[in-house]
């Protein structure tokens, strides 16, 4: 997705709805889901930036990176970068490494 229309068509996903948080506005709620978000991808040496609040960037150690539309859309690009199935659920078993 370009640019341009990571600002104009991103944010129609229920993922990027905010629940009310004392004292946070919706901006400050998408950098606390994308700090969330990088505590999971660190690991595998990708990170997750908010990108003018409408959509996300994720980027990786070689200097590639893509925007994103939604939260969901995060895990599928974090995936095709890494070349393998990403479960977070499965992170921090004992038989579960990051690669």
């Amino acid at each position: 997705m370009c640019g341009m229309c990571g600002l104009l068509g991103g944010g129609n996903h229920w993922s990027n709805t905010t629940a009310p948080i004392a004292g946070a506005n919706a901006r400050r709620q998408r950098l606390i889901q994308a700090a969330l978000a990088n505590r999971v991808l660190v690991p595998f040496r990708l990170k997750l930036d908010d990108f003018h609040g409408q959509s996300f960037v994720l980027s990786s150690p070689t200097g590639a990176s893509e925007l994103v539309s939604d939260f969901a859309q995060v895990w599928r690009v974090a995936e095709r970068m890494l070349g393998h199935p990403l479960d977070p659920l499965t992170l921090y078993t004992d038989d579960a490494e990051p690669s």
